[in-house]
């Protein structure tokens, strides 16, 4: 089994690898490996999408890498393999981001992503730090995740879905906040499951675990 962390220059990805490969020896998942090639997407059995920074700039680089998003499209929208998108890998799923100028975005999961307005002006943008998660719906990536557990954000815009059941969880910041998208053999979480202790690290096991 091999788990690929797609790498195209949108983050710092040393804490997501360091996370995915203790769970992976953990759960008894196989490999996990950090890269930019489009031939290792082709091969892997699960693939995790993170991203930081501006939602245009990481759609501009993961389409600047030959041959990448057609693999990626390829893997998870063909062929089914599970795919886990993190904070601006999530919102890609949408079908356009609205940060800076409309920019479309990979149309997996119907929606678009907006900036947080917070109905409490007292509340800074961005959502950053600790927040509690509201479960939506059952997912086999939530086993053993309640209402209540905490999860680290830091983003200054939201994934508005449209369609209610494609949002697994919530939080509250001024209102509800987009913290879990889900679809078929694909979820996204606008959190960073790397940086959320035992709540990020439960749903990383059972994200590679997951069979959908």
């Amino acid at each position: 089994m091999l788990t690929v962390l797609v790498d195209y220059e949108a983050g710092n990805l040393h804490s997501a690898e360091r996370a995915f490969q203790r769970m992976a020896a953990e759960t008894g998942a196989g490999a996990v490996l950090v890269s930019a090639r489009p031939e290792d997407v082709a091969r892997a059995d699960r693939i995790v999408l993170p991203g930081d920074g501006a939602f245009p700039a990481c759609r501009r680089e993961l389409f600047a890498k030959a041959g990448l998003a057609e693999a990626l499209s390829e893997a998870v929208e063909r062929e089914g393999r599970p795919f886990l998108g993190i904070c601006v890998g999530m919102q890609l799923l949408a079908t356009r981001g609205l940060e800076y100028e409309p920019t479309p975005g990979l149309g997996w999961i119907p929606g678009e992503v907006e900036r947080i307005a917070p109905a409490d002006r007292s509340l800074k943008v961005p959502h950053m730090g600790w927040n509690d998660l509201v479960i939506d719906a059952a997912h086999p990536v939530l086993d053993g995740i309640a209402t209540g557990d905490h999860a680290y954000f830091v983003h200054s815009y939201q994934f508005w879905v449209a369609g209610p059941g494609h949002r697994l969880a919530h939080v509250d910041y001024g209102g509800e906040v987009t913290a879990i998208v889900g679809r078929d053999n694909v979820i996204g979480t606008q959190f960073h499951p790397e940086k959320s202790q035992a709540t990020g690290l439960r749903l990383i096991a059972n994200f590679l675990r997951w069979r959908p």
